[in-house]
This record gives C-alpha cells, sequence and structure tokens, in this order.
C-alpha cells in the first residue's frame, strides 16, 4: 500500500478516539484486523495535538483504546521534550504508557538514559535507573564529562522540575557525591527556588570559604537570593539580592552583612538599592541608595570598587528639544584623608533646558534655567582643615538663567560662517563663609564669529578626504562678581570643547576675556574598512585673567597645543589625545589601543597628568592599564589583567584567570593581587573557583561541544 494514507483511512476503520481530536496517521502500510485492531508498518507518524510520534511499527487496539510501538520510537511534544525508546505501550492520546530502553531529551540540552520511561496523567513522566547528563558521548568513550546516576527521577511538566531519587553525581565516571534527594529545574525554567551552584575564594585577609547561594522565587515578579559565606579565618557572611518587578519599573537590593577578625567585635556591611521607574507624561523616577559600615569593608570583601558613596533620587524626562531633570543627592566618601564633614554631602538640582529656532532672527536658540543648592554638616566659618581651599562649613544656593543663539550661513566661495552667543545672570546665598558669606549676583555674556572652511578631495579608489580649519574670534566679559568656585574646578580641554563659548563644566565659573579659538581637523575615509580623523587646536588669548590651573593645559595667553587622533579598523581602535606646550613637555596624555579578534582580544589605557594643587592633586598620575583575553581552543579562554603606577614604580593591581566552557560544563578560575593599602586597607590576593553544570533551568550559555575523535 502506497505511504501517505491519512487519517481518512482510519476513519473508514471505526477509530473514534483519533477521528474525534483530529489525529493522522501515516504510514508505508495498513492492516485491519478482526474489524478492531489497526496495524501501521513502515515509516509510521502519527500527529496529535501538536505531538508527533515516529516508529516502525503501530498496533492499535481499538477495545482498549492502546497502541503498541515497535522502535525506533521518536515522541516529541512540539515544546522541546523529545523521548526515544526501542519500543512502547501507551494510550491512544499518549498520556499514559510505557516505554522500555528509553531516553528523554529536554530542550535539546539535557538528556535522561532510563531503563523505564512512564507517562502518567500527560503531566508526569517517571523513569527508572536513569543516568543524567548534558555533556555529549563519543563512540570511543561511554562515560560523560559529569552524570547524575539515580535510582527513579520524575519530571513535571506543569511544574517544569526534575526529581532525582538517591542520585550520585560522577565526575569522569568516578562517584564524587552522594544525595538521597535532588531537585533540580528542567532547562525550560528560568526562575525557581533552590540553591545555586557554589564557588570557592579564597583571601589573604579571610581565607577560604565556600559561597553557597539560595534562590527565592518569591512570585512571578519577585525573588530574593541568599548567599552564606563562612571562611577558614572566622569570617561569616550572609550575602541577600532582593528583585521585585512593577507594571511600571523595577527594584534591586543587594549587599551584605559581616563579622569577622579584621575588626573584632563589630558588624559590617554594605548596601546597594537600584530602581527606575516610568512616570506620566513621559517622565522616569532613577533611585539609587548605597552605604557601608567602614571604608575598607567594599575592598575587603570584593564589592564593586568605589571610594565616593552616592544615593539619589532623580525625576526626568528628555526630548528632541528639552530636558527636564530634578534630583536630591547625598554622597559620603570613604577616601583616605577626606573628611565628610567638609563635604557637600547633601545637594539638591533642578534642570530645565528647551532648545528652539528663533523665526526672523534664524539659527537656533537654547534656554537653561537651573537651581542649586548643596550643604555641608559642618559649622566651621573659617578653617580649610582638608586643606582643599575650600572653606569647611561653606554652603550654597544658585538660581541661574542661561541663553544662547548660533546661526550659520553658507557662503559663496564654500566657506561656513556663523555668529554666536550666550548670556547669563546667577543669583548665589553663601552661608558659613567669613569671606563671601551673603548674597552674591552675576551677570556674564560673550559674543563670537567663526569661519570654517572645509576642503574635501574623491579620489577614484573610493577614498574620500576632508580638511577643515576654523578660526573663532570670542569676546566676553572681562570681570564679574567674586564667586567661589566648587563646581568647575576639574577643566578638561580637549577636541569637544575646543570651540566653546565656555570650558569650566560647571556653573560658578565662566570663561572671561577676548580669545581667539584655533583649529583644524583632518578625516580620511577609506572604502577598505579604516578611518583616520586627526584634530589640531589652540586658545589664544589678548590677556592672561589667571582663570586657569596648570593642569588644565588653558592657562597663560596661549593654551597648550590640543592634539587629538583616533585610527579606526577592522577590529581595531586607537586613540591619542595630547596637551602640550610649545617645548613638547606633556600636560596630559592619553593613550588608548583596542582590538578585538576572533580569539584575541586586549584594550589598553595610559593617562599622563602634572601635578596640580588647583585640581586635588599634588603629585603627578602616570598610570597604564590592560585587560586581554585569549581563546587558546574552542573551550578554553585564558584572561590577564594590570594596573601599573609608574609614579610609585608599582603595580596596583593584577589578575590572571582561566575559563573553560563545553556543553555540560562552566569552570572558571581566578586570580587577583591588590598591592595598594592605606590606613583602612591592607594589600590582598584573592583567588576563586567557580563550576557550573549547564543544560538545567537558570544555567549559563552552552559552549561548543566536544570534539569526538574518529
Amino acid at each position: 500500500m502506497l505511504r501517505a494514507l491519512s487519517f481518512i483511512a482510519a476513519l473508514l476503520c471505526a477509530l473514534p478516539a483519533l477521528a474525534q481530536d483530529k489525529a493522522t496517521l501515516i504510514a508505508d502500510a495498513l492492516q485491519i484486523q478482526d474489524n478492531s485492531t489497526l496495524i501501521a508498518r513502515g515509516h509510521v507518524e502519527i500527529f496529535y495535538q501538536g505531538q508527533k510520534l515516529s516508529a516502525q511499527s503501530v498496533t492499535y487496539d481499538q477495545a482498549n483504546d492502546r497502541l503498541v510501538i515497535e522502535g525506533p520510537i521518536v515522541l516529541t511534544d512540539g515544546k522541546g521534550t523529545v523521548i526515544l525508546a526501542s519500543q512502547a505501550e501507551m494510550s491512544a492520546d499518549f498520556t499514559q504508557g510505557v516505554l522500555t530502553s528509553a531516553r528523554l531529551v529536554l530542550q535539546q540540552q539535557l538528556q535522561l538514559a532510563a531503563a523505564e520511561i512512564q507517562r502518567v496523567s500527560g503531566r508526569y513522566t517517571a523513569m527508572q535507573r536513569v543516568v543524567a547528563s548534558s555533556c555529549k558521548i563519543c563512540a570511543d568513550s561511554s562515560t560523560p564529562l559529569w552524570e547524575i546516576r539515580a535510582r527513579r527521577v520524575v519530571h513535571d511538566q506543569a511544574e517544569r522540575q526534575l526529581y532525582f531519587d538517591h542520585a550520585q553525581f560522577r565526575l569522569g565516571g568516578v562517584p564524587i557525591a552522594y544525595i538521597p534527594r535532588l531537585r533540580m529545574p528542567d532547562p525550560t525554567l528560568k526562575r525557581a527556588s533552590g540553591f545555586l551552584l557554589p564557588s570557592l575564594k579564597n583571601s589573604s585577609n579571610l581565607g577560604t570559604g565556600l559561597m553557597l547561594p539560595y534562590f527565592i522565587k518569591m512570585g512571578d515578579s519577585r525573588d530574593l537570593t541568599v548567599t552564606p559565606f563562612f571562611t577558614t579565618k572566622g569570617s561569616r557572611t550572609f550575602n541577600l539580592r532582593y528583585r521585585q518587578a512593577f507594571d511600571t519599573g523595577e527594584i534591586e537590593i543587594s549587599g551584605g552583612v559581616s563579622r569577622d577578625d579584621l575588626l573584632p567585635g563589630k558588624t559590617r556591611g554594605y548596601v546597594l538599592g537600584t530602581g527606575a521607574f516610568s512616570l506620566p507624561r513621559g517622565f522616569r523616577l532613577d533611585l539609587r541608595v548605597e552605604a557601608v559600615s567602614d571604608p575598607a569593608y567594599i575592598l575587603d570583601y570584593d564589592y564593586p570598587t568605589v571610594d565616593r558613596l552616592e544615593s539619589r533620587a532623580e525625576v526626568s524626562r528628555t526630548r528632541r528639544n528639552e530636558y527636564i531633570s530634578g534630583r536630591l543627592i547625598a554622597f559620603h566618601s570613604i577616601r583616605d584623608g577626606e573628611d565628610n564633614a567638609a563635604l557637600p554631602s547633601r545637594v539638591a538640582d533642578l534642570t530645565y533646558h528647551r532648545r528652539f529656532t528663533l523665526g526672523g532672527w534664524g539659527g537656533e536658540g537654547g534656554f537653561e534655567l537651573q537651581a542649586h543648592g548643596h550643604e555641608r554638616t559642618s559649622n566651621d566659618a573659617v578653617n580649610d582643615g582638608d586643606g582643599d581651599g575650600i572653606v569647611d562649613g561653606r554652603d550654597m544656593q544658585r538660581v541661574s538663567l542661561r541663553a544662547d543663539w548660533r546661526r550659520n550661513f553658507l557662503l559663496d566661495n564654500g566657506m561656513e560662517a556663523a555668529v554666536l552667543g550666550e548670556a547669563a545672570a546667577d543669583f548665589y546665598l553663601i552661608g558659613q563663609d567669613a569671606i563671601y558669606e551673603g548674597s552674591k549676583t552675576r551677570s556674564h555674556a560673550a559674543v563670537g564669529a567663526e569661519l570654517r572652511w572645509p576642503w574635501m578631495k574623491s579620489q577614484a579608489n573610493g577614498v574620500a578626504q576632508v580638511i577643515e580649519p576654523v578660526v573663532q574670534i570670542v569676546m566676553a566679559s572681562r570681570t564679574g562678581s567674586s564667586i567661589p568656585n566648587e563646581d568647575s574646578t576639574l577643566v578638561e580641554f580637549d577636541e569637544a570643547n575646543l570651540f566653546d563659548l565656555s570650558r569650566f563644566p560647571g556653573a560658578d565659573a565662566v570663561e572671561n576675556g577676548t580669545r581667539a579659538n584655533l583649529g583644524i581637523s583632518y578625516l580620511r575615509l577609506d572604502p577598505n574598512g579604516w578611518t583616520l580623523g586627526v584634530t589640531v587646536g589652540r586658545v589664544l588669548r589678548a590677556d592672561d585673567l589667571g582663570q586657569f590651573s596648570v593642569g588644565s593645559g588653558l592657562n597663560g595667553t596661549s593654551s597648550d597645543w590640543m592634539a587629538s587622533w583616533q585610527l579606526d579598523m577592522a577590529g581595531f581602535n586607537l586613540a591619542n589625545r595630547l596637551l602640550f606646550d610649545d617645548s613638547f613637555n606633556m600636560t596630559k596624555a592619553e593613550l588608548q589601543a583596542a582590538y578585538s579578534g576572533d580569539r584575541f582580544a586586549v584594550i589598553t589605557n595610559y593617562v599622563h597628568t602634572v601635578a596640580d594643587p588647583l585640581e586635588n592633586r599634588p603629585t603627578p598620575i602616570s598610570e597604564l592599564t590592560l585587560a586581554t583575553s585569549y581563546q587558546f581552543s574552542d573551550n578554553w579562554t585564558g584572561r590577564v589583567a594590570s594596573r601599573y603606577d609608574f609614579e610609585a614604580e608599582r603595580a596596583a593591581k593584577a589578575g590572571m584567570g582561566v575559563t573553560f566552557r563545553n556543553e555540560c560544563l562552566l569552570v572558571d578560575l581566578s586570580l587577583s593581587r591588590r598591592f595598594t593599602s592605606s590606613t583602612s586597607v591592607k594589600p590582598t590576593t584573592d583567588f576563586g573557583l567557580s563550576v557550573e553544570l549547564l543544560g538545567f533551568g537558570g544555567s549559563s550559555a552552552p559552549g561548543p561541544a566536544r570534539q569526538c575523535r574518529r
């Protein structure tokens, strides 16, 4: 009989169970016995309610509504579960039955081989004498890299859980651990209560300990992870992470509580909380809370490295031509030598910024309203105990209004001219400062003219080159009210602000005097996939008003030369920014190189800055950082990271690690050393080892599968 006979044949044979649920049967041959038994042979396929059964022979007993199936058998449920067996006896709807010499495959990852599989109520799959693994087994070896052997395993498809009875974990065929009862999520379940895989950590300060996280699912929208960590040197730590999702946002709170011998008798801890919510009319709420018991705790327990804690609440909205922000911020420093009473630890800001076109005037304008206030907890109105040039108790409030305008003109010879300007008014209220106390006002205005002349060349090979010299003349107020500078002490001079009317980052200081901003840029675009950009510029002033420090590169009547260049090629990026004087003495230098290939990746960064007491930098900075990784094979990856301080002539931090990942196992081994020390922290060496079995719910993504020998 021809293949591809369908459900019509089943109807003719009066098989109501199949007909009612619209099952479809395909086979090479059909045979009817005693008007109640249907026998299908050769490439048999049955499709029923999203399930598919493939076999060599199927016998349907209408009286008992049973199927007797001869293999090889493949049963799929259409949801990623596959059962393979040699023979089976099942109900016609596949919900009940027994399969022998069977194997259950979940999401093409986890495999469970069993002497016998029972299907119960269409929900449970019970297996006897089971071997479970997600590792690939080669023909020359019957032993997987890891396996779990159990007397009995039940897969609950509704709960998506696997229950093991009398489980034995084996590594390379060697028994490692025995667990009487074990529950693990199947690969389709991403969140379920239970233990997560542990990791081993060793620290020269804390000793060796095992981190054993326990995940608690508290509902579809929230969960809690508790991670105890006990070490050989007496540290007792509980790390916590709580997450909750809402209709309009989410929160996450993490941290730890510890008792150790580093600070005997003291409870230590750290907490970090974040939240983000969508508000009506396009607004957004961002929350952040940070707190720590003592300055050394973050470094001792390897939390994210910060030296100033920041807690804030901010409501903001960003549109194409409008930005609105209101925020409250609290700072707490854990830097050595910083007195929190003398820092502006409480800050409030309100900003409204809008861009618009100016009708008959032409061009584009902007308007900004900003209100700012900060307070210090110190009440000292005279002393500068921390040596930063600011009275320890000074409090400030400010309201600022700013407007700017720019209009461009295209000339007949290809030049582009522009006129631009800005005006600002500031009102200050200063308290607890014997010199500046009281209310102060300041107005400022600047106008400028700019001329650009772009030269472009396109070559026959597709290369495009652009050279653009720019000259900008700016005239601004020479003097203003004496306002203490707190938000503009760190000034960066680079290609981004070469042609700004003021290079101060904040509002307390404005750039005064007449000056010329000069620059030239070059851009080459090559169709072979690489780009080169170069910018060189300088600022010339009519008078030196003493506004800038040496470290900014903008002091004097002639600023330092600012030069930057960037080269982008396939997988490679090189960027360099320099500030140097006429004698080529470097004020600042930054070099960054990055490469990312199929197997090798590296990023390195070098920073050099001269000493500048006005920028709170009494000694020069000269540091090199390096981070690299190399994939030795499809499964092995090594990494190295380091930071070297040339001024101190020593490494500040160094680390290395290696990762193994295949289709069923992830192993990560790391070693790091922090060389820096202070009054609150000591140099430490940390060792970490984590092992993760892949193929279960919530596990990491699998890597390349094991390659078998031919």
